[in-house]
């Protein structure tokens, strides 16, 4: 492992459960398998039948499905394949630009262990990933869900990932009514069990597709199941049920104004965030620090304007962007410089962390502005879908 990297927390195999009948475990197997022949998706990442999965497509799709669907990912897949058709490829890319390039997505430190992880293939392991999920898990930016479904999907080892898909069917089928995060280790113990020599890709990839096109998080269509009368959920009519759930408690608003420079010409003043953290070595757009509490009001938040609170114009209306742990709510301030105003901008901010600088209209695109920043910029009037932004 390289040094000054933390060993990572494996998460321990679960608490003892009963084990399955093998007879009905192999049962469960061949009916699950028989309907995945006949039904399963086509996806951009996925191997048609008869082909070796390529590992590189396997790891780059489960990075990105993490907190993203599948039609969002599609299109991003797509692209990094074109622009970096392998691992070796990906680790020479300027990290700027793969974070240019995953702008959109969100969770911006999957892109940022993502390019750390090319790397580590490409210096580390010749350009090849580890067969193993012990090899696998030592990566950057590999848990033990995503080296669990490279190692069943891209090398046929005998392992069962557990993704939100798996866990519900997994929960169903056993009628586990302990609420979520708590049946976690659980519902990893029971599909563990499934574990087998015998096409352990496709039963990993054929658990996910039935969680997702069947045994759906509403209206799971449970008469035309492959485990029809099998699930302990379907036999109790609980199946819309579960998975249960701990009530959500409401996630706390913080606010902030973001300052909306732009010079002749309708460039745009950007920056680039701080490594680590939130949106951590993206691109943005100036503001205040983003604060729980009162929101700002326009003195304050002028004390933070770039070349100081003369000529700010605030404009109407609220973005709005929802992370996982809080709400945003931001303001938008505008400013039309003139080139005497943008040079002594430059003057005044140059050599500051960030490496403040100005963005042609035209290139909006391909700058890495998030999609919180891209809002921003668009409640502006700057840009358009045209011009490749995320809105």
């Amino acid at each position: 492992m390289p040094r000054g990297r933390p060993p990572k927390t494996r998460i321990a195999a679960g608490p003892a459960v009963p084990p399955i009948d093998p007879a009905r475990r192999d049962r469960l197997r061949m009916r699950l398998l028989h309907w995945y022949d006949h039904n399963r998706r086509v996806l951009p990442w996925r191997a048609a039948p008869g082909e070796t999965a390529d590992p590189y497509a396997v790891w780059l799709s489960e990075i990105m499905l993490q907190q993203t669907t599948v039609a969002a990912a599609g299109p991003y897949f797509r692209a990094f394949l074109d622009r970096w058709p392998r691992v070796t490829d990906l680790a020479a890319a300027p990290r700027e630009e793969v974070l240019a390039r995953w702008a959109g997505l969100g969770y911006y430190a999957r892109a940022r262990n993502l390019h750390a992880c090319a790397q580590a293939v490409a210096d580390n392991h010749g350009g090849r990933f580890p067969d193993t999920e012990a090899g696998l898990l030592d990566l950057p930016g590999v848990g033990p869900y995503t080296a669990a479904a490279v190692a069943a999907i891209a090398f046929d080892r005998p392992t069962v990932p557990v993704d939100g898909n798996v866990e519900r069917v997994t929960a169903r089928l056993y009628a586990v009514t302990t609420p979520l995060p708590d049946a976690k280790p659980e519902l990893r113990a029971r599909a563990a069990q499934f574990a087998h020599d015998y096409r352990p890709g496709d039963f990993a990839q054929a658990m996910m597709d039935l969680g997702a096109t069947l045994c759906t998080p509403r209206r799971p269509a449970c008469h035309r199941c492959p485990w029809t009368g099998e699930c302990a959920a379907e036999a109790r009519e609980i199946a819309d049920d579960l998975p249960a759930r701990l009530p959500k408690g409401e996630r706390p608003v913080r606010h902030a104004v973001a300052f909306v420079a732009l010079a002749p010409g309708d460039a745009l003043r950007i920056r680039t965030r701080p490594e680590g953290g939130l949106l951590g070595a993206m691109t943005e757009v100036p503001a205040t620090p983003w604060r729980e509490g009162a929101p700002w009001d326009e003195a304050e938040a002028l004390a933070h304007a770039p070349l100081g609170p003369t000529g700010w114009r605030m404009l109407p209306g609220t973005v709005v962007h929802v992370f996982t742990h809080f709400r945003l709510e931001a303001r938008v301030m505008l400013r039309r410089m003139t080139r005497a105003e943008a040079a002594a901008l430059d003057a005044a901010e140059a050599g500051e962390a960030g490496d403040p600088r100005w963005c042609k209209p035209e290139h909006l695109g391909v700058a890495g502005l998030p999609s919180v920043m891209a809002k921003l910029v668009e409640h502006a009037g700057v840009g358009n879908r045209q011009q490749g932004l995320p809105f």
